[in-house]
């Protein structure tokens, strides 16, 4: 019995990393291990509020942001920009929750991975979000683009927050 744990475990950590595979500089696209690892639970698209109104989170929590220099549904964040901002991977189809199926996507990257887009937009966490509903990231202007908080429209969360929803906002980046 103890060999087939060992054997179990194995795979796991061979899917991790399979999973988690970036560019070959070693400071790849894998999240901090304090973070949202786990591809299969960070795949998962779920609504959340927030001072934005209502945006997409992981399946951990952690804010999904979108990048405007991404104008299709390929990344253009790689190396020391996957490194800030880690791409939403996934090893399967992505689930979601509270949120619209039919905008649920996926996309190939360059590094072998699998990134989650939603409205045709790859997603992201940023590793200044320290917490789940953290919304550091809003606003940023790097690595060649604006970061934003995706809307559950599927939409860049532009405006700033305001004391009622602001799930109007967004713009079609």
């Amino acid at each position: 019995m103890k060999r087939l744990i060992t054997v179990s475990a194995g795979v796991g950590a061979v899917a991790a990393l399979v999973a988690g595979c970036g560019s070959s500089s070693g400071k790849a696209s894998n999240p901090p291990p304090s973070s949202s690892s786990a591809p299969a639970a960070s795949s998962a698209l779920h609504a959340q509020s927030s001072k934005y109104g209502q945006i997409l989170v992981d399946g951990s929590g952690r804010t999904l942001y979108l990048l405007t220099a991404d104008t299709s549904s390929q990344s253009t964040c790689y190396s020391a920009c996957a490194g800030v901002w880690h791409p939403d991977t996934t090893t399967g189809p992505p689930a979601s929750s509270g949120v619209t199926a039919s905008m649920v996507g996926t996309t190939a990257r360059t590094d072998n991975t699998t990134q989650v887009t939603y409205n045709g937009h790859p997603l992201y966490t940023y590793t200044g979000d320290a917490k789940s509903g953290d919304v550091n990231g809003q606003g940023i202007a790097t690595f060649g683009g604006i970061w934003y908080v995706v809307g559950i429209d599927g939409k860049a969360v532009t405006s700033a927050p305001s004391g009622s929803s602001s799930s109007g906002g967004g713009s079609n980046y």
